[in-house]
Formats: structure tokens, sequence, C-alpha cells
């Protein structure tokens, strides 16, 4: 697997867990929520978004997490 496939595989990842978090809120709710930009959130939703090593930690303190939380081990 090439490095652009495993940064979008890890993207889509990202997405789908704070999908999952989101659940019927609105990305305006949930994003000031969770303290990010409702622009941004859809972005990383949509693994449209690269995500800082900063920006994953922030969101792994955020829902107090671990980052297996987000990553499975499949991909």
């Amino acid at each position: 697997m090439q490095y652009a496939d495993v940064a979008a595989s890890l993207q889509k990842q990202i997405g789908r867990f704070l999908r999952r978090k989101r659940g019927d809120k609105t990305y305006a709710h949930f994003a000031r929520q969770i303290g990010l930009s409702a622009s941004s959130l859809q972005r990383m939703e949509l693994g449209q978004q690269n995500v800082t090593v900063a920006t994953l930690e922030f969101l792994l303190k955020r829902f107090k997490c671990r980052i297996t939380d987000i990553f499975d081990s499949e991909e």
C-alpha cells in the first residue's frame, strides 16, 4: 500500500468515527460541542481534510478515548 492510500484510509477511519459520535446532531451543533468549526468537521467526516497529530490528540482527549477506538486494525 502506498503512502497516499494509507493516508486516505486513516482519514476515512477518522471520518467514520466522527460520524458515529455526531449521531443525528447537525454539523454546527456537534462542532460547537467539541470545539471545531462546522466546515472542518464536515471535511474530516468526508475524509477530505488532513488531520494533524495535534488535532488527533485533541479528539482523543475530547472524546476520552484511545487511538484504537478510532483506528481499527482491519484497514
